[in-house]
């Protein structure tokens, strides 16, 4: 199958070196881009996903996100996250939480790893709820900066659903850590969370002593 290679080639058609540049200079230097921007980089993929959707079965899908996920370009890992979105996301296997950690660990950044916690880790939990805590837990003991943030947002689209205890668990966990990702993090989970419970959450930031980036972020637009 050449999925990986004719978007590659497609990218490289309309690839623009200023914006690329600045993309790069955007993301601290950390990825190489195209310089494609979003809704260029969203029409190729639907189109190069539209001529192999026959062959698109998830093992073939799972397949080709890791493969883009071995290439530098940055554009090629928004693809993939794409991917696994469309065809995976409500279907995923007990065993794919693998997967999902290694989407969360490989070229970690705020921009893909956002993007996983709320639509991947959020909806495999979702279907397997007898794995939240093991699986939490997990990410959020290890020694990984953005392992410890998916498990603060993987509940960004929960709503009445939310496990606000666990939730709040976190927050307290991880809210002297010093970390600008974490502390941005929980004070995203918390307002999102304000959107459903907006009592709980200013309760809750009243009673704790957050860093102030959380707690600006948790209670702005609640107050």
């Amino acid at each position: 199958m050449n999925f990986v290679p004719d978007l590659i080639g497609q990218l490289k058609v309309i690839a623009n070196a200023t914006g690329a540049l600045e993309m790069k200079i955007y993301m601290r230097n950390r990825y190489s881009f195209f310089g494609v921007k979003a809704p260029e980089r969203k029409a190729i993929l639907k189109e190069i996903i539209n001529t192999y959707k026959p062959q698109l079965d998830r093992l073939i899908v799972i397949q080709i996100v890791k493969e883009l996920y071995k290439q530098p370009e940055r554009e090629l890992h928004y693809c993939a996250v794409e991917l696994t979105t469309r065809f995976l996301k409500k279907k995923f296997y007990k065993e794919d939480i693998a997967f999902i950690k290694h989407l969360i660990i490989t070229h970690s950044w705020w921009d893909t790893v956002d993007m996983i916690s709320k639509h991947h880790l959020g909806s495999y939990l979702k279907l397997y709820p007898e794995e939240t805590t093991n699986i939490i837990q997990n990410f959020s003991n290890a020694d990984h900066l953005w392992l410890n943030r998916s498990a603060i947002l993987f509940q960004l689209e929960y709503k009445e659903e939310t496990n606000a205890k666990l939730l709040f668990q976190l927050c307290i966990k991880h809210k002297d850590t010093g970390e600008f990702f974490i502390n941005k993090a929980i004070g995203w989970a918390l307002r999102e969370y304000g959107k459903t419970n907006p009592q709980a959450v200013i309760a809750f930031v009243s009673k704790n002593c957050l860093a102030p980036l959380s707690e600006q972020e948790a209670i702005r637009k609640l107050q």
